[in-house]
């Protein structure tokens, strides 16, 4: 079996095992700016996508902990969260990602999840050394699209939709 068969395969089984996602770094409305912009963000996106496909995501920002973001409520880090998470997901620069992998660790997540343009050696070390799943540079939002909806993917914010 090729190595990107075998990686389609351990995503397909973390897709389908998972039932609720951390994501790390989801934009928040700041006071000044237009709701329509927040809408357009890939965090935001790939959040809504990933709920109207069943999952839980619980955001995780500091700046907006204790307000909803996408109907959850965000925290502060992710030892704030109570209940049990199966992938971290992170929107937060490469240089963030090895303290990220170690709450990730802490917590007791399976799958380190960093999207597009996000890679650190020493985060998939820390998430390797935990026995965690390490994905980087990839979308999880098209990655499940690829692969249970069988669709070539094509990120929403590139479209116009006002």
């Amino acid at each position: 079996m090729t190595d990107s068969k075998l990686e389609d395969k351990l995503f397909m089984q973390v897709l389908e095992s998972t039932k609720t996602i951390a994501m790390v770094g989801v934009s928040s409305i700041k006071k000044e700016e237009d709701v329509k912009n927040i809408k357009r963000r890939p965090s935001i996106i790939v959040m809504q996508y990933l709920q109207e496909f069943g999952y839980k995501v619980i955001p995780v920002n500091p700046f907006s902990a204790g307000n909803s973001i996408c109907g959850e409520i965000a925290v502060s880090k992710l030892s704030d969260i109570k209940v049990p998470i199966d992938i971290v997901n992170v929107f937060r620069p490469s240089k963030e990602t090895p303290a990220i992998a170690k709450d990730a660790a802490e917590i007791g997540a399976k799958v380190l999840w960093l999207q597009f343009g996000i890679q650190n050696g020493n985060a998939k070390e820390i998430a390797k050394s935990a026995n965690m799943v390490y994905v980087a540079n990839r979308c999880i939002k098209q990655e499940y699209q690829r692969l249970f909806l069988k669709i070539n993917p094509v990120f929403p914010a590139l479209l116009r939709t006002d």
